[in-house]
């Protein structure tokens, strides 16, 4: 995709292009304009391939993975593995358009930079749609962050009970809630949100994606385990039997909810790219060459390593349990013993969830504060307005907004579902309707070309499939709130 479309190349004319590539970058091979010491972005652009590619597996894997295995479960055999690899094939699509639109109006050369996915699709789609954008990728990560806070609730409860088991027997009555882990884990938050420099931590990155992977890595082993304990591969071909084809339909939307959530790249690629975030171990890609073109191939290889993961989580965990995989590995109570490494992977989840709850947060945190200053200047320097005194704004805002999560954790305490509906909800507009819309408007791509046609169908096809998963995920959501 990173060729010139249908409509020719940037402006659609050779004269524009061959103007701008006289600009790039000399033979020396130092991109001057790479560099941007003014401003708020006063830093060097030192990313490489390689921290790319570990910037973008710290981001996607999460605890969606742990809900992988049930997915596969509900689609069996026949849909379920092919689902997994096609979610991961149209991520890599998206990827490569998104890419793309990093620079505008040329993708290779600029020379303006879209810092950011709202300021991308606004240089390419205009400012209402830009709105519309932002509002559904904050939306996105303000459901990332109720999900964490159930999950980690989950996992807190899950040690317990583990513990419980293990002193008890399998079949003792071991209950505990959800609610008051909530709170513990808001009061967390609450004071982690305070840090105003909390993008400075490269630990945090470092930490996550430790955490993540062990926690995978168990769940995977415990259920290729399982699966030589019990010497043979449990499973249909078309998934778990439900009592009506309504209810059959319902899960399988659920559960392709729950595989959107697990690809939660595109939206803050072009972030990868530009911005220091506190997701991510350096700060940009350097260039030459392209950021385009070091971003594609970081996230082909990046997003082949995550698929494969994905891809073995899942389908060993559907081997293990068959139909009766639970909805989280590492909750769901499939696996007993060893009880301390079902602990131990518990824990990592907790202490991968509480830095992937600021991850989330801080961009949503920066959006709000800066909208609010706009809105409120300090006039002469001097901090008079009524939101000008930052310490007071950011201890207003941010209690508020993990208030708000986790009362809506506490009133959709359904790890699952609720990843379902965040996942269906967010994949169509934010990772393939956008990005394909502005790749076919940045290269001006005439209707009913090939490139057209193509680019097209495959946002029809995902719509239709989000479609299904956001129905089918709404209905679980509101079948658990009411029984």
């Amino acid at each position: 995709m990173g060729g010139s479309g249908d409509g020719g190349g940037f402006g659609g004319g050779g004269d524009e292009k061959d103007q701008l590539l006289s600009e790039s970058p000399p033979s020396s091979g130092r991109d001057f304009s790479g560099d941007d010491l003014s401003g708020d972005n006063r830093f060097r652009r030192t990313g490489t391939l390689w921290t790319g590619v570990a910037h973008i597996i710290t981001a996607v894997v999460g605890s969606g993975v742990l809900t992988l295995a049930w997915s596969t479960a509900q689609l069996g055999w026949g849909a379920g593995p092919l689902c997994l690899l096609l979610f991961g094939a149209s991520t890599l699509l998206q990827s490569f358009l998104l890419a793309d639109c990093y620079r505008s109006p040329d993708p290779d050369w600029g020379p303006h930079r879209n810092r950011t996915y709202m300021e991308a699709v606004g240089s390419n789609l205009g400012e209402k749609q830009r709105w519309v954008c932002g509002f559904l990728q904050y939306l996105g990560l303000y459901g990332a962050d109720v999900a964490y806070t159930i999950a980690t609730a989950a996992s807190m409860r899950a040690i317990l009970k583990s513990n419980c088991y293990h002193r008890e027997g399998h079949g003792a009555l071991c209950e505990y809630g959800d609610r008051s882990y909530m709170l513990i884990f808001g009061a967390v938050q609450v004071v982690l949100s305070q840090i105003p420099d909390f993008h400075n931590m490269a630990w945090l990155s470092i930490v996550a994606a430790a955490m993540s992977f062990s926690y995978s890595s168990i769940g995977f082993s415990l259920s290729l385990a399982k699966v030589l304990e019990n010497g043979t591969i449990k499973g249909s071909i078309g998934g778990a039997a439900e009592g009506t084809a309504a209810e059959k339909v319902w899960r399988i939307g659920q559960a392709l909810g729950d595989i959107a959530f697990a690809y939660p790249f595109s939206a803050i690629l072009l972030e990868i790219e530009e911005r220091p975030d506190p997701s991510f171990l350096l700060d940009t890609l350097q260039s030459p060459p392209p950021e385009n073109q070091t971003m594609k191939k970081a996230s082909a290889i990046s997003i082949l390593i995550i698929t494969f993961f994905y891809f073995c989580c899942g389908t060993f965990g559907y081997a293990a349990f068959g139909s009766s995989t639970p909805g989280n590995l590492l909750t769901g109570f499939g696996f007993y013993e060893p009880y301390w490494l079902v602990d131990f992977a518990n824990a990592c989840v907790i202490l991968h969830l509480v830095g992937a709850y600021q991850i989330y947060s801080q961009p949503v945190f920066e959006f709000a504060e800066r909208s609010l200053r706009e809105y409120f200047p300090c006039g002469g320097g001097e901090a008079t307005g009524p939101f000008c005194r930052v310490n007071l704004l950011r201890v207003c805002l941010r209690t508020a907004y993990v208030a708000l999560t986790t009362v809506a954790a506490m009133v959709f305490p359904y790890f699952n579902e609720f990843l379902a509906v965040t996942g269906a909800f967010c994949f169509w507009p934010l990772m393939v309707y956008f990005p394909v819309e502005m790749s076919l408007a940045q290269r001006k791509t005439r209707a009913w070309t090939g490139r057209w046609v193509g680019l097209r169908s495959f946002s029809l096809a995902c719509f239709l499939v989000s479609a299904v998963a956001l129905v089918g995920s709404v209905q679980g959501l509101v079948s658990s709130l009411l029984t």
